[in-house]
Parts: C-alpha cells; sequence; structure tokens
C-alpha cells in the first residue's frame, strides 16, 4: 500500500526548517523534499503512515506558524501512482 504524504507551506526558509525538523522528531514520518517555490514561500513534503503523516503536519503547523506565516498545510491519505512524478 502506498503511504501518506503530507506538505507544510510557509512563508520563511527558517519556519519551514523549523516545520521539517518538528515533522521528523514528532511522528515516523520521512522527509521527501523542501521545495522553494518563490517570493520566499517554502513547502516541506514528508510520507509515512496516514496517522504519523497526519500528526506531524498539525505539529509543525503549530510551531512554524510561532516563527512566520503558515500558507497551507496538505495531507493526502493515498496518493495517486502520478503523483510520483511530480515529486522526482
Amino acid at each position: 500500500m502506498r503511504q501518506a504524504i503530507g506538505m507544510v507551506e510557509t512563508k520563511s526558509l527558517v519556519a519551514a526548517i523549523q516545520a521539517a525538523d518538528t515533522m521528523v522528531k514528532s511522528a515516523d514520518v520521512t522527509l521527501l523534499e523542501a521545495e522553494y517555490v518563490g517570493s520566499g514561500i517554502v513547502a516541506v513534503i514528508v510520507t509515512g503512515e496516514v496517522a504519523a503523516v497526519t500528526a506531524a503536519v498539525e505539529n509543525a503547523k503549530e510551531i512554524a506558524a510561532e516563527i512566520a506565516e503558515v500558507i497551507s498545510t496538505n495531507v493526502i491519505a493515498r496518493p495517486h501512482d502520478e503523483i510520483d512524478k511530480i515529486l522526482d
């Protein structure tokens, strides 16, 4: 079965790094990628079991919001195989 993916998008590199650190420390998730989107926006993507990814994203959202603006968060429980093309 495919792993869930979770994303946190912030308007700060420092907040994104803190979000990534919080996610990997708070749940059994693996960091897939950190992507500079532009205009100071950075997205961090993790993968793992649905419950772990959900907990990691929620924890990261709270912590990153203390540092900078959190633009968006999302958890995709069962992403389609085609999503791999975006994340490569």
